[in-house]
């Protein structure tokens, strides 16, 4: 009875409590490499692609409102839409996805 108590005590092998922990690591890194890090990135591109806006580009808001940019001031942006009217928006709300393919031409077939 004793010897087989020492003898599951002992059997973890060489690498004793260390084992545990790799499949934890693994699954940290597999995380950190498909989940945060392309959030990051997406969120540095949002970032540039808002400070590159000028007066005259046509956007699209996170809210899906259409219009051309006439006024930039350090936080927000004055978007004209097709009615000529004028609303201002938070430089966070306006939607990199959707303003980049309004802005790319079509591919020619």
């Amino acid at each position: 009875m004793i010897a087989t108590i020492l003898l599951q005590a002992g059997g973890t092998g060489g690498l004793g409590g260390l084992g545990s922990f790799v499949p934890l690591v693994l699954i940290i890194v597999v995380f950190y490499f498909f989940m945060i890090r392309p959030q990051v990135k997406k969120q540095k591109d949002q970032k540039k692609y808002v400070e590159e806006l000028k007066k005259g580009d046509k956007v699209i808001t996170t809210a899906g409102i259409h219009g051309k940019i006439v006024d930039v001031a350090e936080t927000t942006f004055l978007v004209e839409t097709e009615g000529g009217h004028k609303i201002r928006f938070e430089k966070s709300a306006i939607s990199l996805e959707s303003s980049k393919a309004l802005n790319t031409p079509p591919a020619a077939k």
